[in-house]
């Protein structure tokens, strides 16, 4: 017997017997074949997956939008699970969603519920903001304030219902006869709508802006209501000053032609002088720098800041009822005998003055007024005690001399001539 002859033999056998049961055979098939049809309804159409894990995650709403129970969840338009029930709470709707648990669906975002076309087959779809975690847990509760529902079909017509009550027909009329006179209208007709589309476009793409407009203007136009009555008075006078301007218009159009010669003038003024007013401008910059810093000091004169009265004010209370008041006080005041040389004031010479002269009486009760107290520049060092190891009667340093200067020389600088004595 050949190698081959023993499974030629048994597959004639199998076909001989299954020939003989083609009735059973057939029936046994025909089971299998409607046992795999059902698998693969239920696992792969359907996606029932017994050994799968899920979660619920309650979803609030304002209303169902036509959301039903059975309905598909998604993430970002992927499925993953199913609306279980959409129930009544309170004043809105809780839908409870199925989720595959495998599946890490971020917390945040927005949950809405969509439409495949205009027929409905609506859907809960999820709009995270991002990513990462933390993410949707089993018994998750979204917060109505992030859902949203499309707007309704009845909403929509009667939305366009009270656009269209707002159109005059009378008026559409005339624009379809004038669209009509020419060959053109339709192009016309296309363009205008073509136009339209283009910025319903425009205005969707920027829609939060144009709403942000739309709020703001609205408190702008309330705001201008509110003021209405102010700017009709504000209308009223401004037409009387432009009524009183309008009656002097001859002088201004003589004051406008007589500018001209007047600017002429101011100009060659400004030339011949120009050499004058740099220096003028010069001297004032160094007058400026002088007194800046010392406006303290003028202002305990002329403007006091701290206390009530200032030198002036001082001086003209004594002016009043007619005459000069004053208050002598017989008794001696105190003052400040400063321990440094003094000079016989017979000689005629001219010493250098005292770097270091103050008053080293402290008390506050007997203490003059003097440069210690006196307002000053900012930075300006307040006179005191010499530094140590410095004298206290050391004097300025000598003024240098130079072209222009003055020698003072003991008793003075010499004197010219007498003029001659007149001739008699």
């Amino acid at each position: 017997m050949s190698a081959l002859e023993r499974p030629a033999r048994l597959l004639v056998g199998t076909v001989s017997a299954v020939r003989a049961r083609r009735s059973a055979v057939s029936a046994v098939a025909l089971a299998l074949t409607l046992v795999v049809g059902v698998g693969y309804l239920v696992f792969g159409s359907l996606g029932v997956n017994p050994a799968a894990e899920t979660m619920r995650v309650r979803v609030h709403l304002a209303d169902s939008g036509g959301l039903l129970a059975g309905q598909n969840v998604t993430l970002r338009g992927v499925p993953i699970g199913k609306v279980e029930s959409v129930q009544l709470a309170g004043a809105g709707l809780v839908a409870t969603a199925v989720i595959d648990a495998a599946t890490a669906v971020p917390a945040d975002g927005e949950v809405r519920v969509a439409s495949l076309s205009l027929a409905g087959e609506q859907y809960l779809d999820f709009r995270p903001d991002r990513d990462g975690g933390p993410y949707l847990a089993d018994g998750a509760e979204i917060a109505v304030e992030r859902t949203s529902t499309p707007t309704p079909l009845w909403k929509t017509l009667s939305q366009l219902d009270s656009t269209l009550a707002q159109v005059d027909p009378a008026q559409l009329a005339a624009v379809v006869n004038e669209l009509g006179v020419g060959p053109e209208g339709p192009e016309k007709l296309a363009d205008l709508l073509d136009s339209g589309i283009f910025l319903a476009s425009t205005l969707d793409s920027v829609l939060p802006q144009t709403v942000s407009l739309i709020r703001d203007s609205r408190q702008v136009l309330g705001t201008v209501r509110d003021l209405a009555p102010g700017l009709g008075d504000f209308a009223a006078d401004m037409n009387v000053a432009l009524t009183g301007v309008e009656a002097k218009s001859g002088g201004y159009v003589e004051l406008l032609n007589a500018a001209p010669g007047t600017l002429r003038a101011l100009d060659a003024l400004l030339a011949q002088n120009s050499p004058n007013a740099a220096a003028l401008l010069g001297n004032l910059g160094v007058v400026a720098d002088t007194t800046g810093p010392r406006v303290p000091a003028f202002r305990e004169f002329f403007f006091p800041t701290e206390r009530a009265g200032s030198t002036l004010d001082a001086i003209a209370v004594a002016f009043h009822d007619g005459g000069v008041w004053g208050l002598v006080n017989l008794y001696p005041r105190y003052a400040c005998d400063y321990d440094l040389p003094r000079r016989p004031p017979s000689l005629p010479d001219f010493p250098e003055p005292y770097l270091y002269t103050y008053c080293q009486d402290n008390d506050p009760s007997v203490l003059i007024r003097g440069a210690r107290n006196a307002p000053r520049p900012p930075g300006i060092e307040i006179p005191g005690a010499p530094p140590p190891g410095e004298p206290a009667d050391r004097q300025a340093t000598p003024t240098p001399i130079g072209p222009l200067s003055l020698p003072l020389t003991f008793a003075g600088p010499p004197l010219p001539p007498p003029p001659p004595a007149p001739q008699r």
